[in-house]
């Protein structure tokens, strides 16, 4: 049995403690803190604490030399992230880090150098969507070779959409200060993440950002991206908070078939009967003639299977907490470690920089302190948080 605490109770840090009371067997609630003291909030943390039955601490160091936990999950402010883990693992305990697990890719190369240094202490990320059958599936068939060497990816995801209470909710919301960045920091990391995971990690970037296009807000909340994945196969990211209706659609090209995904619930397979190549050379020039004029029936060529998968809300959270659980009982491989953690930051952290320089970044050998020196620029220029 682990002994596991919750750092940071907003709702996510609750739903975490609820879910390891009541479904994750391997798992004991041994104590909740409050990472903030100051917070208008610490009674209802106390209350909440008194129902789990568990310590609330207002100190993470303290609680972490309790004796109480061997383990904890990190669902604090973003900035914090890379510190609080430090602060665990070098005290031989096991982190669960909410997304993203820093900032800056700079944070989390050094959070990563000192896990290296502490190897008894494990380092998980919580990107849950790793855990959805949908996705499970199909890394598994990409990775089976079934349908060929990816060619190309596109992903528009715009369901993100965030009202302007949203972001008035609170100072720190939106800001370069605050949160270090807009929607590839706040909501699009797990896409980032399970598109690298599908794909294979981007090499090269180039991207276009509208900061405060339709909020009023410092950070960015409409995003266009080009990508090179390894093998030379290419993406296009589309993400934004201003769509009113939103879109979810995931479509991958291969050599021998296709997949689009849709809501990240229906999935559509094409399996082409040969090499999309070959099936092109045996077309006859009769047959061709027919093809711009759309009369020529192409269906004899593929197949087509549509699945459909169910993935209530928190299912992916708990499977996620179980295989940490496992990890450190039994060594049963992470969903996701901290180097699949650096990929995420530094993909978002590399879309940023071509957006602000206009450049095309090169993420194989990714300047990881230029990065943070121009984050600090904006942060300054920004004027209304101090740097952190």
């Amino acid at each position: 049995m682990v002994r596991i605490a919750v750092a940071g109770l907003g709702a996510q840090g609750r739903l975490y403690a609820q879910l390891i009371t009541g479904q994750i067997p391997d798992l004991e609630l041994a104590a909740l803190c409050a990472t903030n003291p100051r917070s208008t909030r610490v009674e209802s943390h106390r209350e909440f604490a008194a129902t789990h039955g568990v310590p609330l601490f207002t100190s993470f160091t303290e609680m972490l030399d309790s004796g109480t936990v061997d383990a904890v999950v990190i669902t604090t402010p973003h900035w914090s992230h890379p510190g609080l883990a430090t602060d665990a693992i070098t005290r031989g305990i096991h982190v669960l880090l909410e997304k993203p697990a820093g900032v800056t890719s700079q944070s989390v190369v050094r959070l990563a150098a000192t896990a290296a240094a502490h190897p008894q202490a494990s380092i998980a990320m919580m990107f849950n969507q790793r855990a959805n059958p949908l996705y499970r599936d199909l890394h598994g068939l990409i990775s089976s070779g079934a349908l060929g060497r990816l060619r190309h990816t596109n992903w528009m995801i715009t369901h993100w959409w965030r009202p302007d209470a949203y972001y008035n909710s609170s100072s720190w919301r939106a800001s370069w200060a605050g949160e270090g960045g807009g929607i590839l920091v706040n909501q699009a990391p797990h896409q980032l993440d399970l598109w690298q995971w599908l794909c294979g990690n981007v090499q090269r970037c180039f991207s276009r950002a509208r900061f405060g296009f339709r909020r009023d807000i410092e950070v960015e909340d409409e995003v266009s991206a080009l990508v090179e994945f390894p093998d030379g196969a290419t993406g296009t990211l589309t993400t934004c908070t201003n769509d009113l209706v939103g879109t979810d659609r995931l479509e991958l090209l291969f050599d021998e078939g296709k997949v689009i995904v849709d809501d990240s619930a229906d999935v559509t397979v094409w399996r082409y009967v040969d090499d999309e190549r070959a099936i092109a050379r045996s077309i006859s020039p009769a047959d061709a003639a027919l093809v711009p004029s759309g009369v020529f029936d192409r269906s004899s060529f593929h197949s087509a299977t549509t699945t459909h998968y169910e993935s209530p809300w928190g299912v992916q959270h708990a499977l996620a907490l179980q295989n940490f659980a496992e990890h450190i009982a039994d060594g049963t491989p992470l969903f996701a470690g901290l180097a699949e953690g650096l990929a995420q930051v530094r993909l978002a952290n590399a879309m940023h920089l071509s957006a602000w320089t206009g450049a095309d970044i090169d993420l194989v050998n990714f300047d990881d302190d230029a990065y943070a020196q121009a984050l600090a620029e904006k942060i300054t220029a920004a004027g209304n948080h101090s740097h952190r």
